[in-house]
C-alpha cells in the first residue's frame, strides 16, 4: 500500500512535468520547422488537460493517503503495539507470583511465625489478583485483535477502491463530453501526417533507386575532364573549397571549407558554422590559374593592389574553370547591372583567358639577368655566362636527388666532437682561409642570410637550374614540415663568398668565388637567392651543386655583389682594367669597393631587413 501511494505520488509529479516540458515544445528549434504551429496549438492544450489531470491525481493521492495508509499503518502502530504492551506486563505479573510463591514455599514446618506467614501469605494473594488482573487483560486484548485485524485489511482496500471510482467518475465528468470531438480531431491529423510521410518516404525510396542506377562516373570527381560542361555566364557560385594558410615561412596547410558568393563579396562557412564569414572583396579583384606546390585545379584571387589574398584548389576541372569565370564575371561588378547574364557573357572570353596556369617558380623573363652577364673590362662588352635555352627539369637536376636542409648535420657534429679531429666541412671547402685575406680583398660586403638546402645539379649553363633547385627545395621544406633555418652572414669578397656564423664568428664555409658558375635572385620573391658551385673532383671528375638561400634584403644586390666580385678578378689580370674600374665604382676609406645602392632604389623595390620571409 505504501507502493501504490508513493507511485500516485509520482504520477502526480510526472504529469506536472509532462505539462511543463508540453508548453517548452515552442521553444526548441528545429530545422525543417514545416507544420509545427499546429503541433505546438495542439501540445498548448494537451498541456490544459493534463494540468486538470494533474488536480485529480492530488485528490487520489490525498484520499488514499487517508483511506487506505492511514487505517493499516493505525493498526500497525496502535493495535498490535497494545497487544505486546500487554503480553510483557503478563509476563511480569506472572514473574512476581513465582517469587511470592517461593518465599511462601520456604516457611519453616516446626518453628512457625504467625506473623511473617500472614505476611507472607498477603504477599501471594497481591501477586495472584494483579496476574489475573494482567491476564484477563492480555486475553481480551487478544480477542478484540482478531477482529480488529479483518477490518484493518477490508478497510484500506475499500477506501483505494472507492478513491480509484471516484478518481475515474470525476474524470469522465471533466472530459468525456468536450474531449471526444477533440481527441477525434487529433487522430485525423495524425492519420494525415502519416499518409505524407508514407507519401515522402515512397518518393524518396524511389529516388534512391534512380541514384543507385546511375553510372558509377556521376560519384567519381573530375569524371569527365576532357570535355566537361562548363557555364562560363555564372554570376554566383557555391561549392566546397580548399584553402591555402601559410603555417611558416616555407610551410602550408590546405583546410576544406564551404564557399559562396553574395553580391560582391565571396563569403566561407566553416562546418558546423550557422553563418557565413566574408573572406575578400571580390570588386576589381583578378584571378588566375597558378601552380601551387604539387596540387591541381588552384587558383588565386589578387586584390586591386597587387597583393595576392588568397590561393584555393577546386575538386575538379568544371568546378576549377567555373569558379574562374564566376569571380572574374562578379570583379567586374555586372552582378550590378539589368542584366547580369546578358553582361557575362560579353566577358566569356575575358574568363577563358584566365584559365591558363602560370609557374610560381619558373617565370621565364625577356629582360637580361644581372647574374648571367659578366662585363669585359677591355672592350666594355657584355658576355653571356649562360644559355637563354630551356631545358627540361630532369636534364638539370636527376630524379630523386637528396637535399640537405642545415649546414653541418647534427649527426656529422657528433662524430667531430667524438673524434677530435678537425671537422670537415659538409660543402667540401677548406677551413684554412684568414683574416689577412680578407684585409687583401678589394671587396667586401656582408649580407644576413638563411640556408633553405642544397642539392646536386647535373648543369650549370643557365640559371634554370637554380629556379628548379629553388622549387624543389621549398616543395620539399613544405612536404616534410621542415621549419628549422641557419641563419648566417654571408660575406662576398673579391676572392671567395664565405658563411660566417653570426655568434662565434667561425667560417661554416667558404666557397672560391671562381667556382660559383651561376646566380640568380627569385623573380617573384626576390628575398631568394641562389648560385651553383662547380668544383673538381680528386680523381677528375666533376660536381656541382647548388645552394638556396633566404635574405633579408634584396637578392638582386647579392647578386650585384657576387657580379663585381667576378669582374675584380677579371680586372685584377689587367692594371690598366683594374684602375679603370675603381674609377667607376665608388671606394670606400680603406679602399674597398663600395655597392651602391642606387641599383635598388631606381626599382623601388628596397625591403626594410626586418621584413616577414616570404619563402
Amino acid at each position: 500500500m505504501q507502493r501504490v501511494y508513493g507511485a500516485q505520488n509520482e504520477m502526480c509529479l510526472a504529469t506536472q512535468q509532462l505539462s511543463k516540458q508540453l508548453l517548452a515544445y515552442e521553444k526548441q528549434h528545429f530545422t525543417l520547422g514545416k507544420g509545427d504551429e499546429e503541433v505546438i496549438s495542439t501540445l498548448h492544450y494537451f498541456s490544459k488537460v493534463v494540468d486538470e489531470l494533474n488536480i485529480l491525481h492530488s485528490e487520489l493521492a490525498k484520499q488514499l493517503a487517508d483511506t487506505m495508509v492511514l487505517p493499516i499503518i493505525q493498526f500497525r502502530e496502535k493495535d498490535l503495539t497494545e497487544v505486546s504492551t500487554l503480553k510483557d506486563l503478563f509476563g511480569l505479573a506472572s514473574n512476581e507470583h513465582d517469587v511470592s510463591m517461593a518465599k511462601y514455599s520456604r516457611l519453616p514446618k516446626r518453628k512457625e511465625n504467625e506473623k511473617l506467614k500472614a505476611e507472607v501469605a498477603k504477599e501471594v494473594a497481591n501477586a495472584r489478583r494483579k496476574q489475573h488482573l494482567s491476564s484477563l487483560q492480555y486475553y481480551c486484548a487478544l480477542n478484540a485483535l482478531q477482529y480488529r485485524k479483518r477490518v484493518a485489511m477490508m478497510e484500506p482496500m475499500l477506501g483505494y477502491t472507492r478513491g480509484q471510482i471516484n478518481f475515474f467518475k470525476k474524470g469522465a465528468e471533466m472530459f468525456s463530453k468536450r474531449m471526444d470531438s477533440f481527441l477525434s480531431s487529433v487522430s485525423d491529423m495524425v492519420q494525415s501526417i502519416q499518409g505524407e510521410l508514407d507519401a515522402e518516404a515512397e518518393k524518396m525510396r524511389i529516388s534512391q533507386q534512380d541514384l543507385i542506377a546511375v553510372n558509377e562516373s556521376v560519384y567519381t570527381p573530375d569524371s569527365d575532364v576532357v570535355s566537361p560542361a562548363i557555364n562560363r555566364n555564372l554570376i554566383q557560385k557555391a561549392g566546397y573549397l580548399n584553402l591555402r594558410n601559410k603555417t611558416g615561412l616555407v610551410t602550408t596547410t590546405w583546410e576544406r571549407l564551404y564557399f559562396f558568393t553574395q553580391g560582391g563579396n565571396l563569403m566561407c562557412q566553416p562546418r558546423g558554422a550557422v553563418a557565413g564569414g566574408l573572406i575578400q572583396d571580390l570588386d576589381n579583384c583578378s584571378v588566375m590559374a597558378v601552380d601551387c606546390e604539387d596540387r591541381r585545379y588552384c587558383f588565386q584571387i589578387t586584390t586591386p593592389t597587387g597583393k595576392v589574398s588568397i590561393t584555393l584548389q577546386a575538386e575538379s576541372k568544371k568546378e576549377y574553370e567555373e569558379w574562374i569565370c564566376a569571380i572574374n564575371n562578379i570583379s567586374r561588378q555586372i552582378y550590378l547591372t539589368d542584366n547580369p547574364e546578358a553582361a557575362a557573357i560579353k566577358l566569356n572570353q575575358t574568363a577563358l583567358q584566365a584559365v591558363t596556369p602560370i609557374t610560381s617558380l619558373g617565370k621565364k623573363h625577356e629582360v637580361q639577368h644581372s647574374s648571367q652577364t659578366v662585363k669585359n673590362m677591355e672592350n666594355d662588352k657584355i658576355i653571356p655566362s649562360g644559355s637563354a635555352g630551356f631545358q627540361d627539369s630532369t636534364q638539370l637536376i636527376a630524379p630523386g636527388t637528396p637535399i640537405q636542409f642545415d649546414i653541418v648535420l647534427p649527426a656529422m657534429e657528433f662524430l667531430d666532437q667524438n673524434r677530435g679531429g678537425r671537422r670537415a666541412n659538409p660543402f667540401g671547402e677548406s677551413e684554412d682561409s684568414s683574416k689577412d685575406e680578407e684585409e687583401d680583398s678589394l671587396l667586401q660586403q656582408m649580407f644576413v642570410v638563411r640556408f633553405l638546402g642544397s642539392m646536386a645539379v647535373q648543369s650549370d649553363e643557365t640559371c634554370e637550374v637554380i629556379y628548379e633547385a629553388m622549387r624543389q627545395v621549398l616543395a620539399a621544406r613544405a612536404i616534410h614540415n621542415i621549419f628549422r633555418m641557419t641563419e648566417s652572414h654571408l660575406m662576398v669578397t673579391s676572392k671567395n663568398l664565405r658563411l660566417i656564423d653570426p655568434q662565434t664568428q667561425v667560417t661554416r664555409a667558404s666557397f672560391e668565388l671562381t667556382t660559383v658558375t651561376q646566380f640568380a635572385a627569385h623573380q617573384e620573391n626576390r628575398r631568394l637567392i641562389g648560385f651553383v658551385i662547380h668544383l673538381s673532383e680528386t680523381l677528375g671528375e666533376e660536381s656541382m651543386s647548388a645552394y638556396v638561400f633566404e635574405s633579408n634584403t634584396e637578392g638582386e644586390k647579392i647578386c650585384y655583389a657576387i657580379s663585381l666580385g667576378k669582374e675584380i678578378i677579371e680586372a685584377q689580370r689587367d692594371p690598366e682594367a683594374l684602375a679603370q674600374l675603381m674609377k667607376s665604382v665608388p671606394l670606400t676609406n680603406d679602399g674597398k669597393f663600395m655597392l651602391l645602392n642606387d641599383l635598388s632604389e631606381e626599382d623601388g623595390t628596397m625591403h626594410e631587413g626586418g621584413e616577414e620571409s616570404e619563402a
